[in-house]
Formats: C-alpha cells, structure tokens, sequence
C-alpha cells in the first residue's frame, strides 16, 4: 500500500513540474515576442534614490500611472524608491548591462558616460526653469539621447531637482561673505569653480557625511535644493539658506536597451508621451515642494537670504575663462537656442 502510494505521489509530482516547466516556456516565449504578440502585460522597475515620500517619488509614481493608462494597462512601472535598488551610478551601470529596466540619475552622474553632458554642470546656465525646460525638451535633449544610446541606454525623460541654494550655519548675505567658508560640493569641477570665484572652499564629500560634518563643524555650508534642506534635516544644524540659485539639476531617465525593446512598436509613441507628462507633473511637485519647505523651515527658525546673483555669475565667467572650461560646438548651439527662444 505505501509503495502504491508513492506511485503516486511520484505521479503528481511530475505532472506539476511538467505543467510548471510548460507555463515557463510559455511564458519566456512570450516575452521574447511581446512586441509582435502585445498579450502579456509588461512589467518594468525603475530605481529611483530619493525617499517614497518625496516629490521625486511622486513624480515617479505619475509617470507610472500615465504610463498603464496610455497604454491601457499593457505597461506598467514598478517604483522602487530610497536606493533599495542601489545608488544612481550603480543603477545607471546596471541598465546598461540590461540588468534594471530604468534607473534614475543625476545629469552629473551621466558626464560619466558622456562628457559632452558636462555642460549641463556650469554654474549659472540658465536664468530660469522656461530655459532648462527648453533645453532638454529640445534639441539638447535630442543630442543627450542620441549619445546615451550609443552607450545602451534609451533616455525617456528629464525630471528634476532644479536650482540649488546654499545651506550655511553662518549668514551669508554677499559674495564677500564667502571668503573662507567650506562649503561641500558634488564632485563637480563646475560647481567647485563656482564656489571657488566666490571664494570659499569647496570640498567634495559623500552626501550620506554631510549632516555630520556640518554638525561636527568640517564644513561651515552645503548646497543643494530648498526642499532637500528640510528632507534631509539640515536646518537643524543650518539656520540659514542663500538664494544663490547656482544650479540646475536634472533627473534623467535612462532606461535598458532591452526594457525598451519589450515595448511593442505601436506603443512607444504613447509610452514616451506618457512619460513625458509624468515627468511635466514631477516639475510641478517640485515648485509645490520648495514652497512647502520654505515656510516649515522658516518655522524651524531658519532664515533666508538674497544676494546679489548677477556678481556671483560675474565671478563664475571670469573663472571659467580662467580655467579654460570649452564645449562641444554643437552642444553649445542647442543650449543658446534654449536660451533665446524662452527671452
């Protein structure tokens, strides 16, 4: 009796692995023709390091609904935000080798790829936020793409951590009021000039070490967005923030070659547009944000200063001439149009 038992049991088992090993071919096939089949929904991660609470975050999950909603529900984007999938070079890197379907990242951190993008790293670039739009919703857009699939990535879309301000423990108030002071920068030879022309000293530092070392008294100041002030707790060790306005950052999309080729051919168009909304409603979390943050943290105590922009960009001209910065020819054209069409 117990061998007739596991018989049958041997029986049963076989039969489910066989239905099992049946549904995974069927289901490898598929994917490898879901462009000409369009019958299985299609399910991409994107990595995003900012916490889910986030502007970013939100911006994400926008473009994740626009996404399922063009494509009626054919493509759908997973959000993994708070680095769980890695740090933006890391997840950029795996995108690359086809190992994560879209990684978000930095501008910076692409110059890594491609230097041509270090133009996006000047200080004093843009005016306003009509000229960065402009700009990557454009021709340079254009050119950024053309670059980063050479690199195996397709770029889908620009959000964004705009202009970036100075976190001091000190008042900062005039360009003489840097002389002197450490201020931690990305590690970025265009934001280190920048700082540099003003006469501070810029120190490049991980971004996980910045909290500390201003608590500890390393650096006197930081930069970066009003917002990232308040998420990241330094008005508790910063009581005061400089509306230097000294750069624009963008979060670039990048995603896998083969992610991308997963999308059928008719969807790509409303793919991409979707995207693009999702990245148009991100911006505008953004200024939501900023503003948001300004009055919790003039709550906290912190104040804020203007200055006077139009010297600070003075100083950065004449030391960018002075170290020689130069840009691709054709770069430079796309961004003075940016510039002129949005005067």
């Amino acid at each position: 009796m117990r061998k007739k038992y596991l018989q049958v049991a041997v029986s049963a088992a076989l039969t489910v692995v066989l239905a099992v090993g049946t549904v995974g071919c069927g289901k490898k096939e598929s994917a490898s023709n879901q462009e000409n089949s369009g019958g299985e929904t299609i399910t991409m991660k994107l990595a995003l390091v900012d916490p889910e609470n986030s502007n970013y975050a939100k911006g994400a999950n926008a473009i994740a609904d626009e996404v399922e909603k063009a494509t009626d529900g054919k493509i759908k984007i997973e959000v993994n935000a708070g680095g769980s999938l890695g740090g933006e070079r890391d997840t950029v890197e795996l995108a690359m080798s086809n190992n994560l379907d879209i990684a978000t990242c930095a501008n910076s951190v692409l110059t890594n790829f491609i230097p041509e993008m270090g133009i996006l790293d000047q200080a004093y670039l843009w005016t306003n936020a009509e000229q960065a739009h402009a700009a990557v919703d454009g021709e340079l857009g254009d050119l950024i793409k053309e670059k980063a699939e050479a690199q195996g990535l397709h770029v889908i879309g620009f959000m964004e951590s705009g202009f970036r301000n100075t976190f001091s423990t000190q008042p900062i108030e005039s360009v003489e009021d840097f002389k002197g002071v450490t201020i931690r920068t990305m590690e970025n030879k265009y934001h280190q000039a920048a700082f540099t022309a003003f006469g501070a000293m810029p120190v490049a530092m991980n971004y996980n070490d910045v909290f500390t070392a201003l608590q500890q008294g390393t650096i006197d100041a930081a930069e970066n967005a009003t917002v990232n002030c308040l998420a990241s707790g330094y008005y508790e060790v910063t009581k005061h923030i400089t509306n230097t306005q000294h750069a624009f950052v963008y979060i670039v999309l990048c995603m896998s070659d083969s992610a991308w080729n997963k999308i059928p051919e008719d969807l790509q168009q409303p793919f991409l547009d979707a995207v693009q909304k999702g990245c148009e409603a991100q911006r505008e979390y953004l200024v939501e944000a900023n503003t948001e943050a300004e009055t919790e943290l003039k709550e906290k105590g912190v104040e804020f200063h203007d200055i006077d922009v139009e010297e600070l960009q003075k100083a950065y001209k004449a030391e960018a001439e002075k170290q020689g910065f130069t840009f691709d020819e054709k770069w430079q054209e796309a961004v003075d149009k940016a510039i002129e069409t949005t005067k």
